[in-house]
Order: structure tokens, then sequence, then C-alpha cells
């Protein structure tokens, strides 16, 4: 996706992926930083230990409490932070800021995958990790009217509903299952990834016939378990395809202040999942 978004900007860059141990984050970023990288993303379980590593936090870095993107900058001769590519630097006088681009794809993907609009809707969140977090703040902050917490840990599902109660007043957050009809499932747990996973549920306590919709972050293999059961129950349905290119397209926009070729890098995406 992001190599198919660079060839189309004409740029001579290549995204790469590296597998980098939690113990060595912090001497990766340093090493990135001082290889002259334009940048980074990050995934599981990085998000959470970068916001303490980068140099600055954007915005969104802050109110999310989550980094999946880095940019290395450098001061201009105005002494204005730049992308580092924009300016001739010398050693020393690189920063790397975090950026969280996850959270304004979540909604997006909604919307445009599920005709989900977010205020006033009720949700059920499986998941209160990083990625359930993220989520789930971020649809409070859109004004969700009801949200619904369910993780394995009871305990984190609900420190999550508090820290919601505290920053979102006006949702009303309960941690566990809803008693009656929802908008939307939004699966943000590693459940479904293995052939052999259920569904990331209790049965027992609830039912995918009282969602509209199901969203399931994981997007290899295409088609969950969750979801081919929520088809079956006629639920309108999405995969994190369109999380994974918004993100994505935010990332590649930060890095090089232009606007990405959305539909190029959505085609990449699709051919190889």
């Amino acid at each position: 996706m992001q190599n198919a978004g660079l060839a189309a900007l004409g740029l001579n860059w290549r995204y790469l992926a590296f597998d980098v141990h939690p113990d060595n984050l912090d001497a990766a970023i340093a090493g990135a930083k001082a290889m002259n990288f334009i940048g980074l993303n990050l995934t599981v379980p990085h998000k959470l230990l970068a916001v303490e590593m980068v140099d600055a936090l954007d915005e969104s870095g802050k109110t999310w409490g989550a980094v999946n993107t880095i940019r290395f900058e450098a001061k201009d001769e105005r002494g204005v932070w730049r992308p580092s590519q924009e300016v001739m630097t010398t050693p020393g006088e690189v920063r790397c800021q975090g950026f969280n681009t996850d959270a304004d794809a979540i909604t997006r993907a909604l919307k445009e995958d599920l005709a989900l609009e977010v205020a006033g809707a009720k949700i059920l969140v499986l998941g209160a990790g990083g990625a359930g977090r993220t989520a789930a703040l971020k649809l409070a902050s859109e004004g969700a009217g009801e949200l619904y917490l369910v993780n394995r840990t009871q305990s984190k599902a609900k420190a999550l509903a508090g820290e919601l109660r505290r920053r979102y007043p006006g949702v009303n957050v309960t941690a566990g299952y809803p008693k009656g009809a929802i908008n939307l499932v939004l699966n943000a747990t590693s459940v479904g990834l293995k052939k052999d996973d259920g569904l990331p549920f209790d049965e027992t306590q609830w039912s995918l016939d009282q969602a509209e919709a199901v969203y399931d972050m994981i997007y290899r293999p295409a088609e969950t378990v969750l979801l081919r059961a929520a088809r079956a129950c006629g639920c309108r349905v999405a995969n994190g395809l369109g999380m994974l290119l918004y993100q994505g397209v935010k990332a590649l926009e930060l890095w090089t202040g232009r606007p990405a070729p959305v539909q190029i890098m959505r085609r990449a995406l699709e051919e190889n999942l």
C-alpha cells in the first residue's frame, strides 16, 4: 500500500518492515533517526510504549494516548520544526514527533464501509487493549449514545469505562453486554486471526441478531468467523481493510506533505489481501 503510494507520487523512497522486540524499541527509533529515516509506523505492542519515547507528541497522540506514526523533523532557518527531508540539517537537530492516525481512520471506515453515523449510536466494543481503547475513546468523542465494553480481563473493561465517563460524561458507558438491540459491534480483539478461533464474545451473554452492523478490525483473513456469523444473521459487515487504508493514507500525508493517492493505495491493499 505505502510503496504503491510512494511510486504514484514519484518519490524515491521505500517502505520496509522490521521486527523489533519491545525492549529494543527506543534504540530502533534512535537508529532510524540517526540513519535519516523520513518516518516510521508502529504496530502492537509498540503504540503505547512509544508515547514515552518520542521527543514530541502531536495533539492526536496526546488525545488517544497511543502512537502509530512517527515523523522525523528538523528546524528550518526560522527555527520552525518541519519534516526533516525538507530541511538541510546537521546531527543533533532532528526530533521525532508521534502521531495517531488510527482514531480518525476508524470513524471514516465505519461511515464509508457501513454507512454508520457514530453520533447517538449504540455500540458494543470487544476488547479494551490498545486498539479497543483508541476505538472507544474516538467513538465517545464523536458522540456515541451508548458504549458497551467487553474484555477478556474484566478489570480492564471497567478501567476503560471509568476513563470514558471522566472524559466524556455525556456518553452512557457500561462495562458489560447490552440488553437490547444495538447499532454496531466493533471487534478490536485478535480473536479471528487463527483458523480455529471462535467468536470474540460469550454467546451465552449476547447474540449477534441484536446488532445491525458488525465491523471487525481484522483484515486477514478477509472474512473472520465473526463476520461470517454476522452476515448469516443479516447484519451489514465490513473488515478492517478500510481502517488499515485510512490510517496509512494519513501517515503518508504526514510524511510527504502531499495528498495521498487513495484509490491506488486501496487497489494495492485489495490485491494483496
